[in-house]
């Protein structure tokens, strides 16, 4: 199936649009808009007819007169087009190691993308428009392990049979492992060989096998093992494996967010994609920013260079609401990946040689007289474990007479107070305490209601009615009661039963829920498309969610959460979307959170102290790892960044480690 969103043009005439060119360019000024239209609805290969028409009927060059009519960026896109692939191509590369530096960024984004047939046409293409050998220009331009592979990726050699063998699966998987992880230091050799040579299909494979006896994706072993440009040409080439299409929504979402725009990478792209597989990045796009490449795009640029762009673009997805293959495929291999057994840790451990009497008299001392030494309390409260932090209250109380939650609540005061007193509770009396908090006076805040009865298992849930029954003397389903109303009420008062499935999955019942999450034709009122939501989102176990999620996208071509989105609203589609993710990978969900509380101007100390604290003996490694991962900077030097004092030194020590 094509998936270019530019088709040759229907009744194409290249002496007319020749002609019509002219035209456009004649005399004063330009028609610019007639420019435009004419070429981004014409293909590749018509365009070409369309440069060799005008010469024979002008005697002049069309390219030539394109760059002499036009300006700036839409002069760069519209003479781009003009070029065949494999010519534009080896322009970008020429231009990226001509002169003072090298561009990297776009020759590993080229040669780690493009096919074997693709590269051998480049390798011609540069030839014989600059009269040179791209692999000794190249060669002259990098240096070290990331020159070899550019080499090794210029032969256009990468193997391109089907079958796959399952022992050379395990084995390249192992020798991955091998060469990088187990091995002091890294065979770099090992890694080119594999990455470079290997089949699509088969590499694929190697990566779920290496996630299954690494614990841990390819690229986050690539981001420990290697380095610099190296390590970026060996992500893009794992990430362009995976699928192309996310790689360069990728690229595109990076070439456009923020202050100012890439218009070199985002012409590169949406010109060199815009024949081969343009609708499949649009919906990846739509599918991993929520928001249309088209809306993007207009928002970001402008004029006639906007116009241009939109039209290789082919259509706005938000307004259309559609959802395709790709996009599928994409959160198919997602969901099979979070099904994968990974071991969840903490970065807080019980401390060895633990001596509660002993820690009592530091903290005693820290507090005592003029001044309070913040930095032994953070060094005792944080390298505890939260049992070990019971055992020195106990002692505390023993040894003083006195309670060390109300001295540490005297002694210490704003973000650091609320993040020392929150690790001195037990993680049922903090999870109570913070949903109180949500719940009393005026206003309810919704977002913590979701965050922690969403994430929360059967025991955790238990736990946390008996401390607020505790602590409040009302059951916590009371107040949600009293609280929320409608969907959302039923949901958070579901989820506070503790009562979810616990067994393993069951194919013919996930398929027979599937079958009712896709059924948006009931009419029943009884039987509300939110009310099936509820019935299997919070009861039904994890590992069952996760066989029922991968049977919908079989089943509809649509990803759960995409479905829940388009068709709820507010906090009902908050809760279920928060399950749906906590379901698909709890750390990724947390992490997302961690990061929108610093990005910006402004911190949300409260979740961010909030999930530090919740998550610091149960994930907040594999936390770490997902963040790295999503945001391409780690959670140690965001935290860093983005906070101050003793409360960014008690946050660093949580977080265990820079990445």
């Amino acid at each position: 199936v094509y998936r270019g969103s530019v088709k040759d043009f229907q009744g194409f005439d290249a002496n007319q649009d020749a002609e019509a060119l002219y035209n456009a360019m004649k005399g004063f000024g330009s028609d610019k808009e007639a420019i435009l239209d004419l070429i981004t609805s014409r293909s590749n290969k018509q365009r070409v007819e369309i440069c060799q028409a005008y010469k024979s009927l002008y005697g002049k060059d069309l390219i030539a007169d394109l760059k002499y009519e036009l300006t700036g960026k839409f002069e760069r896109l519209i003479v781009s087009l003009m070029r065949p692939p494999a010519y534009g191509d080896a322009k970008e590369i020429k231009d990226a190691i001509s002169g003072v530096g090298t561009d990297e960024k776009c020759l590993i984004e080229i040669l780690a993308s493009r096919t074997n047939q693709q590269i051998h046409d480049l390798v011609a293409a540069y030839k014989d428009a600059y009269e040179r050998d791209l692999e000794a220009d190249i060669v002259g331009d990098t240096s070290g392990h990331f020159k070899k592979m550019l080499v090794v990726l210029l032969q256009g050699a990468r193997e391109e049979d089907d079958v796959v063998s399952e022992d050379l699966v395990e084995q390249d998987a192992k020798d991955l492992l091998e060469a990088g992880e187990l091995k002091w230091g890294t065979d770099e050799a090992q890694f080119i060989y594999i990455l470079g040579r290997r089949s699509r299909q088969h590499l694929r494979l190697v990566f779920d096998e290496y996630l299954k006896i690494a614990g841990k994706p390819i690229e986050r072993s690539i981001r420990a093992e290697l380095s610099g440009d190296f390590e970026k040409l060996m992500l893009a080439v794992v990430k362009c494996i995976r699928s192309t299409a996310e790689y360069f929504a990728e690229r595109l979402y990076k070439a456009m967010k923020g202050l100012g725009t890439r218009d070199n990478t985002l012409i590169r792209i949406m010109v060199s994609r815009s024949e081969i597989d343009m609708l499949d990045i649009r919906e990846v796009f739509r599918t991993k920013y929520e928001k249309s490449l088209y809306n993007m795009i207009k928002e970001d640029t402008s004029g006639e260079y906007k116009k241009a762009l939109l039209k290789l673009c082919g259509g706005d997805d938000d307004a259309a609401g559609e959802f395709f293959p790709e996009a599928a495929q994409v959160a198919y291999r997602m969901w099979e990946l979070s099904a994968v057994k990974v071991e969840l840790r903490g970065t807080v451990q019980p401390a060895g040689d633990f001596n509660d009497d002993g820690d009592a008299q530091v903290l005693r001392k820290a507090m005592k007289g003029l001044g309070t030494d913040e930095g032994a309390i953070i060094e005792v409260v944080t390298k505890r474990s939260n049992a070990q932090r019971q055992q020195i209250l106990k002692a505390y109380k023993a040894h003083y007479g006195r309670d060390l939650m109300a001295d540490l609540k005297s002694e210490l005061s704003g973000s650091l107070a609320k993040l020392i007193l929150g690790l001195m509770l037990t993680p049922a009396q903090y999870d109570a305490k913070q949903l109180r908090k949500a719940v009393e006076g005026a206003g309810t805040d919704e977002s913590v209601l979701i965050e922690i009865m969403a994430t929360r298992n059967n025991q955790e849930i238990r736990a946390i009615n008996e401390a607020y029954q505790e602590a409040y003397h009302k059951s916590l389903e009371d107040d949600l009661s009293s609280d929320t109303s409608g969907h959302f009420k039923r949901i958070l008062v579901s989820l506070a039963l503790g009562n979810r499935d616990e067994g393993p999955e069951n194919l013919t019942q996930a398929h027979e829920d599937a079958k009712k999450l896709a059924d948006v034709s009931s009419n029943d009122s009884s039987d509300s498309l939110e009310t099936r939501f509820l019935s299997i989102l919070c009861t039904r176990s994890y590992p069952h969610l996760c066989r029922v999620f991968q049977e919908f996208i079989k089943m509809t071509n649509h990803d759960v959460e995409h479905a829940i989105k388009k068709r709820m609203s507010g906090d009902v589609r908050d809760a279920f979307v928060a399950i749906v993710r906590s379901v698909k990978n709890k750390p990724a969900f947390f992490a997302d959170k961690l990061y929108k509380s610093m990005k910006g101007a402004g911190t949300d100390e409260r979740t961010l102290t909030r999930i530090m604290i919740s998550r610091s003996e149960i994930d907040l490694f594999n936390i770490r790892g997902e963040f790295i991962d999503l945001f391409d900077k780690s959670l140690h030097h965001m935290i860093e960044k983005d906070t101050s004092g003793d409360y960014r030194k008690a946050l660093l020590a949580l977080c265990g480690g820079e990445d």
